[in-house]
């Protein structure tokens, strides 16, 4: 849909209610230029504003496509897209939604093709509306405001994505164990957001290089030196999450490690109660078999005291000191 189309000269907004397409591009010939914003158009509304603005088939095929990256792209007549990823943190859900703004420049129209909800630039019309000496300026003033506003919607974003870090490092460090789903969504949030940020830095400087009024350069030179601060933060962002990946994955190799220990000793103290009642079991089958020798010489109670508890007792004095040596030799070898 449209959602706003104005036309400046000298500096001022020409009149309050929004205009047609047509009497927008009519506007183009009579000097000052025209802000023409769209959101999420549909293929008739875009076919509209190129044929009422000779837009190129290509730049309005890459206006519909949603992108990874930034770029800006000449094309005839002294037209430039430049296409800008926004991004912006939802508390609710604690996640970065991303939005991207197609922005076609040329020297008597600005038209805006804004995809996502964070990618309003209402905040970017009224701030340059309120200066008249940059209106004054043409075109460019336009796309500085806009970038303006897109660099600076980074900087919460930024806030929000740098205390999520912070919690989970703090429970890594700690010694507990992170959910690593967690901290795999953090990295791929940060990672995106990087493409989005970083690529920025080459189309500013294209922009800065290409800017057909020098009084604006100043302020392309401010909207660049606040993305480099966030190119900066978001990087280290990335590097700090492969930190914290890995060493929740030793915190994990730890705790798989003292899992393993307590099962060991367990396993040693049911090895030595099945032991210990190795011999039992072996009298009990004994005696039970009804051999002529036993019959005819185990007749009184000592006979069987002595041939039966003396068999167990002293196999368990067996046991028990050898137990005792190998209780030694680990505590030397330790």
């Amino acid at each position: 849909m449209i959602i706003d189309c104005a036309y400046y000269r000298d500096g001022r907004r020409q009149h309050v209610e929004a205009m047609s397409v047509e009497d927008a591009a009519a506007h183009c010939q009579q000097g000052g230029f025209v802000w023409l914003g769209m959101f999420e158009p549909t293929a008739e509304e875009l076919a509209q504003a190129r044929e009422s603005f000779g837009l190129h088939e290509l730049a309005v095929e890459d206006a519909q496509t949603f992108h990874l990256r930034p770029k800006v792209e000449p094309y005839a007549g002294e037209v430039e897209l430049v296409i800008l990823r926004t991004g912006r943190y939802d508390d609710e859900r604690e996640e970065v939604d991303f939005g991207e703004v197609s922005v076609f420049v040329g020297p008597s129209f600005v038209i805006t093709v804004r995809q996502g909800v964070a990618s309003d630039l209402h905040g970017a019309r009224i701030r340059l509306e309120q200066r008249p000496e940059l209106l004054e300026c043409g075109t460019s003033s336009v796309l500085w405001a806009i970038l303006d506003q897109v660099v600076d919607s980074y900087g919460p974003v930024v806030a929000e994505l740098e205390r999520d870090i912070e919690r989970v490092e703090q429970t890594v460090f700690a010694g507990a164990v992170a959910p690593t789903e967690q901290i795999y969504f953090l990295r791929r949030e940060v990672t995106d957001f990087y493409r989005a940020v970083h690529p920025l830095l080459a189309v500013l400087a294209t922009i800065e290089r290409g800017a057909r009024d020098t009084a604006l350069l100043p302020y392309f030179r401010d909207v660049h030196d606040h993305l480099v601060l966030v190119n900066e933060e978001v990087a280290a962002q990335r590097d700090l999450l492969a930190t914290v990946l890995e060493a929740n994955m030793a915190v994990i190799g730890v705790e798989q490690t003292k899992v393993s220990v307590r099962q060991n000793a367990s396993m040693e103290q049911l090895t030595k109660l099945a032991t210990v009642f190795l011999p039992l079991t072996f009298l009990t089958g004994f005696f039970g078999k009804n051999f002529g020798w036993l019959i005819d010489h185990i007749n009184a109670e000592w006979d069987f005291l002595v041939l039966g508890i003396g068999g167990l007792v002293v196999p368990c004095i067996a046991l028990a000191l050898w137990f005792r040596r190998q209780r030694t030799a680990r505590r030397q070898a330790a």
